[in-house]
């Protein structure tokens, strides 16, 4: 245990010597490579915001969004359990989707969070498959029935209309009082290499399927203390290197879609405290120079209170693209006098552009991320 302890403190020192080498720019292409000149400022700004659908589960109640949709405002949607029909789950979720996609120029991200256990939005009492949680399937260590569970998992995200999953977690279970992660069940295991084994089948059995996936939560949430939900979380005693490397063990194989931030602050990654969602140094420094991720990257829902309790809408926004985030996730999971609409999101963002606060080329090169990965085939 000693040996593995003075390895991943000596292997932190030299990753703190290699971010300090990085500048802070987007290492990722130097420009928008692949984005049409014809498209509008508008509509790639849109590619990059994900809304979530109000309390509802019929696309009449949302018409509101279908015109965001048409008008190039939304690039995404994410859905949760209260959008999920009581009455008739299955049909009408297959309906609602085809309605959405319909409305849209450019295929939209069709997403949810579908980890299992905990984390399972279309549970078995509305008639949907069960799916157990990642510590049920690190635990039992079976290849075949990970792949099992993900396989059937992913085949009806398929059917209904899903095309992203917000899975597998990457996090360690390294605090066992973890509230948010550990105590949750949505770790495969505190062992780096039964976490990037069972990651590495759970995308394998989304792609046979035709689904993408997003690892999360990035550089890594198993060894907090609190839960970012509620408010700042700072990991800077806790955190340890072993934490990237399921993402490095992932990049090698080359099947990674995309990676989700998430909202934890470090000051051995980053002096002025940003959580890593707005962090260069977390996304550019880490994902993008130290681990040479060149795909999209995805926000955490930015309506967590780490977030919006504490840096504001705009400034939120233009810390959050300059660091290298792609696509901008407001989920609407709150109480409805905080819902918030695509179009002010997509607003704010392009008058930042126009302010020069943010760069055309940082929103090219977003997009062009971004439709990479749509256009993307398993």
């Amino acid at each position: 245990m000693q040996k593995h302890f003075t390895f991943y403190n000596l292997s932190l020192v030299v990753l703190l010597v290699v971010l300090s080498a990085f500048s802070v720019h987007d290492a990722g292409e130097p420009t928008a490579k692949g984005a049409k000149a014809l498209d509008s400022l508008d509509l790639k700004i849109g590619q990059m915001i994900m809304i979530g659908l109000n309390d509802l589960t019929s696309i009449r109640q949302n018409d509101t969004l279908i015109d965001e949709i048409k008008n190039n405002k939304v690039g995404g949607v994410i859905f949760f359990e209260k959008n999920i029909d009581k009455n008739d789950p299955k049909n009408s979720m297959i309906k609602l989707i085809r309605d959405l996609q319909s409305a849209s120029a450019i295929p939209l991200f069709v997403t949810i969070d579908e980890e299992g256990g905990m984390v399972h939005r279309l549970k078995e009492k509305y008639g949907f498959v069960g799916m157990p949680s990642a510590t049920y399937l690190g635990k039992l260590d079976n290849s075949d029935s990970t792949l099992f569970y993900n396989r059937r998992l992913a085949a009806e995200l398929h059917e209904l209309g899903f095309n992203l999953n917000y899975a597998p977690t990457l996090d360690l279970a390294l605090n066992p009082e973890n509230k948010v992660i550990v105590k949750r069940e949505r770790s495969f295991s505190a062992q780096p290499e039964i976490v990037s084994k069972h990651a590495a089948l759970c995308i394998q059995a989304h792609h046979e399927n035709g689904m993408k996936t997003i690892l999360k939560h990035f550089p890594g949430h198993g060894s907090s203390t609190a839960d970012s939900h509620a408010g700042i979380v700072d990991v800077s005693d806790t955190w340890d290197f072993q934490e990237l490397l399921p993402y490095y063990t992932l990049f090698k194989l080359g099947t990674v879609d995309a990676v989700m931030t998430a909202h934890i602050i470090n000051y051995r990654w980053d002096p002025t405290y940003l959580p890593a969602t707005l962090s260069e140094r977390a996304v550019n420094g880490m994902l993008r120079g130290l681990l040479g991720f060149k795909g999209v990257v995805f926000s955490d829902d930015m309506q967590m209170h780490a977030i919006n309790k504490n840096y504001g809408f705009e400034r939120s926004l233009e810390l959050a693209i300059n660091a290298g985030v792609d696509v901008l996730v407001f989920g609407n999971n709150v109480t409805t006098k905080d819902h918030i609409r695509a179009g002010e999101i997509h607003r704010v963002i392009k008058e930042l552009v126009l302010k020069g606060k943010i760069s055309q080329d940082r929103i090219n090169l977003a997009y062009s991320r971004i439709m990479t990965l749509k256009n993307k085939r398993n």
